[in-house]
């Protein structure tokens, strides 16, 4: 991204984090990300219908466009621009372009001309036509609004978050909040609306995740990783699956991905599932807003108990689901046909996830989940036998072990597993049964603060690539203490443990031209003088403290 629109953005997240952060009063971060994203939504549907009316204007004015309306079939310049008006109300026009239609009462316009009216009011709605709205309270006009947008865009039914009467707000903090989130410029020389809200609404889901700590991790996966998942898979057409999807990170890099190698985003379709009512809300809004058409159950729903997506064979299948989840057998059977490679444990439900994309997955899909390092040892509780069996049916394709304090809400050290269920030469690929690759990436990133580390651009370059070169077989080649590829026999004698670090070894220490025996010499020899200029330099303290009368 150029520097000039990293500036843009980067002086929108503090302008508007810093003023939300200050307006949040007495309403918790968890409550809160509902009340401002449910208004960001509202700002960019209202500003990209903006935008498309003036593009329709400009068509309908200009008499050889082939909307263009003839000024010499009226009598009067009045009856000129009333049929104006009354084409630009015309929701084909809008939907046309995939543009949401507004309608008059969730126009922005009218929501902030009238955030700030007396309770008991009867005001006005402007879309040329009088229209009459009794204001009772900003609350209920914003639910209104809502309310109106999900009648006439049926994507979008059961998802918004119709509660902000019902959440009691104080109608100042309200309506000033009304006003900061209306400074959002849905508009920049080279940006397109969608890019900068996608940006926001990133943002924002990421800040929000920092304050709530660990629950925030519900809706939220690291940007870095969620990119590296998706470079590593490259999900260009097909189905593609998130059975713990949070708020659609990778349905949204997916889109992401395609754009920038120049596919077409209705190549592919989307699924997912969700348990949280509140993320699985969060999901939809993320798809609705970016245009992608969506198959999310209907509702949210338990993965385990209440799978939505019964006979879905998904192209490509990623996740992040809740690291080591207890309890999650309830109402699921030990016969269920996603145990294909034994019963996952009820304290633990890593297996569990990783058999049910599997058996979601189609003969030449291709998989990636993000799980705890102990998934890639743990021999407690079956844990072992699964392992062994999903690498005895050749099922294991890469392991990529992550650097620490990747993640907002948890420091457990993770890993990512891709899975296929065929490895067979085919298309630009190699013949790769019977193997394994191993990419140890612990020492990659940079801390971008004191507490959050990141990947560069480069780093997920680099580890993607290692994986398509080792998958095409061209110019791969194992590098020492980062990757490493091994056959089933050299993983059966490490019993079936797939931590890299095993495999990968040390890395190489680059040859000085010294002997060994040279160098230790040399080195203890330093060391000792070293010792010696400690004890000197412990006797002068001495000698000083006692100078002053203090008697060590």
């Amino acid at each position: 991204m150029q520097l000039e629109e990293q500036k843009f953005l980067n002086d929108l997240d503090k302008k508007l984090w810093n003023a939300a952060d200050k307006l949040r009063s007495n309403i918790d971060a968890a409550e809160y990300k509902h009340v401002v994203l449910g208004l960001i939504f509202l700002k960019y549907v209202s500003d990209a219908f903006v935008e498309r009316k003036l593009q329709i204007e400009e068509m309908l004015r200009d008499e050889n466009h082939d909307y263009g309306v003839l000024r010499a079939n009226y009598d009067s310049d009045e009856e000129y621009e009333a049929t104006i008006h009354y084409e630009l109300e015309i929701r084909d026009y809008y939907t046309e372009k995939n543009v949401f239609w507004v309608p008059a009462l969730a126009r922005w316009e009218n929501l902030q001309n009238n955030a700030k009216v007396a309770p008991g009011t009867e005001i006005e709605i402007k879309n040329g036509k009088k229209i009459t709205y009794k204001f009772t309270s900003i609350g209920k006009l914003i639910d209104d609004a809502l309310e109106e947008i999900e009648k006439e865009n049926p994507k979008l039914k059961n998802v918004l978050d119709k509660n902000y009467a019902r959440r009691q707000i104080d109608p100042n903090i309200l309506g000033q909040l009304i006003d900061k989130i209306a400074e959002i410029p849905f508009q920049h020389k080279t940006l397109h609306a969608k890019d900068i809200l996608g940006h926001v609404y990133e943002y924002f889901l990421g800040q929000f995740a920092l304050s709530e700590g660990k629950k925030g991790g519900q809706y939220y996966t690291p940007k870095a990783i969620v990119t590296l998942i998706v470079e590593m898979l490259q999900p260009y057409k097909g189905r593609v699956y998130d059975p713990a999807m949070g708020s659609g990170g990778f349905f949204v890099s997916s889109e992401k991905f395609i754009e920038e190698h120049e596919g077409k985003l209705g190549n592919i379709s989307v699924y997912g599932q969700e348990s949280n009512p509140t993320t699985w809300r969060l999901a939809a809004m993320n798809m609705a807003i970016r245009g992608i058409d969506f198959n999310f159950g209907g509702e949210p729903a338990n993965t385990y108990s209440n799978d939505k997506h019964p006979d879905l064979r998904a192209d490509f299948v990623m996740a992040n689901p809740p690291f080591n989840m207890k309890e999650w057998n309830t109402g699921v059977k030990d016969n269920d046909p996603r145990w294909h490679y034994g019963i996952p444990p009820p304290g633990n439900a890593n297996f569990a996830w990783m058999q049910h994309m599997l058996y979601h997955l189609a003969p030449n899909g291709s998989m990636g989940l993000l799980l705890a390092n102990g998934s890639m040892s743990s021999n407690t509780n079956n844990e072992g036998e699964i392992r062994k069996r999903l690498l005895e049916e050749d099922r294991v394709e890469c392991m990529v072990a992550l650097p620490g304090q990747l993640f907002t809400n948890t420091q457990i050290p993770a890993c990512i597993w891709f899975l296929t269920k065929n490895k067979n030469a085919r298309d630009k690929f190699r013949d790769r049964s019977g193997e394994v690759l191993f990419i140890d990436a612990r020492n990659l990133g940079y801390m971008k603060d004191r507490v959050l580390r990141d990947f560069t651009p480069e780093d997920i370059n680099n580890i993607a690539g290692t994986f398509h070169n080792w998958k095409t077989g061209e110019d791969y080649e194992d590098v020492a203490g980062y990757c490493s590829s091994a056959s089933l026999e050299q993983i059966t004698k490490h019993d079936y443990v797939l931590t890299p670090g095993r495999y990968v070894g040390a890395p190489e220490e680059e040859d000085d031209g010294e002997p060994f025996a040279d160098k230790m010499a040399r080195l203890t020899s330093q060391l000792k003088e070293q010792f010696e200029q400690s004890d000197k330099l412990e006797e002068e303290i001495k000698k000083n403290l006692a100078g002053l009368g203090y008697d060590l």
